[in-house]
């Protein structure tokens, strides 16, 4: 699932651009249900906290990973609602920092967290990367809510030391935390043709919609049971 070529590429790109996405002012923040009809409230509340990923960084809210994932869950009889709390650029300190203004006080039936890419990007510690997951993680645990963690590989260039330490890190707390896990979150999109934006990062539509169907029958199966 690594690919050195492909890899080396996202972290010559991630380096221009000073990490996994800018914060554009078209970054999805919102709720990515807005547009939904009123029957949604009744379902599963989704909450998807991460960085330009989640966001939808380049393409529209609308096209971004939480609103198609909510679409996809729907169409297979899922009644649920996903909140994207993507803001581009963030680091997983950014993402500790506003968890508890994210929930609101709420507790959602399960919450997706991708974060960890921009620590990765802009050479920061594997083991403050690990300490800040691990406190998201450990605070959704205190309240008991599910978690899907949707995990992060280390470019190639930032050597084996770093990568070692770096990607263990989501198999280690998914254990850790008894959480669902996605490996690797980009791996449906990498290096294929249509799949991403000129950045070689960040996916297209198309390339959302790969990542959604790699990853909606873990979503489904961590959404409690009713």
């Amino acid at each position: 699932m690594r690919q050195a070529g492909m890899m080396a590429a996202v972290l010559a790109c991630a380096l221009a651009l000073g990490g996994c996405g800018q914060k554009p002012e078209d970054a999805a923040t919102g709720s990515a249900a807005s547009a939904q009809s009123a029957p949604q409230a009744q379902g599963a509340k989704i909450v998807a906290l991460g960085d330009s990923l989640l966001a939808g960084y380049g393409i529209t809210p609308q096209q971004a990973y939480p609103a198609r994932l909510e679409a996809a869950l729907r169409a297979q009889g899922v009644a649920a609602s996903v909140t994207n709390a993507g803001v581009s650029g963030d680091t997983t300190a950014d993402g500790l920092a506003r968890l508890d203004f994210t929930l609101g006080g709420q507790k959602p039936d399960l919450v997706l967290i991708s974060l960890g890419g921009n620590d990765m990007l802009r050479g920061l510690s594997p083991e403050t990367a690990r300490a800040n997951l691990d406190a998201i993680l450990t605070k959704l645990e205190e309240k008991h809510i599910p978690v899907v963690l949707l995990g992060m590989l280390a470019a190639p260039n930032m050597g084996k030391a770093y990568g070692k330490s770096f990607d263990a890190i989501y198999p280690d707390l998914a254990k850790k935390h008894h959480t669902a896990l996605v490996p690797f979150f980009m791996a449906p999109i990498m290096g294929k043709e249509g799949m991403q934006l000129p950045d070689h990062i960040h996916p297209t539509p198309q390339g959302v919609e790969a990542m959604v169907k790699a990853t909606i029958g873990t979503v489904k199966d961590a959404l409690p049971k009713a």
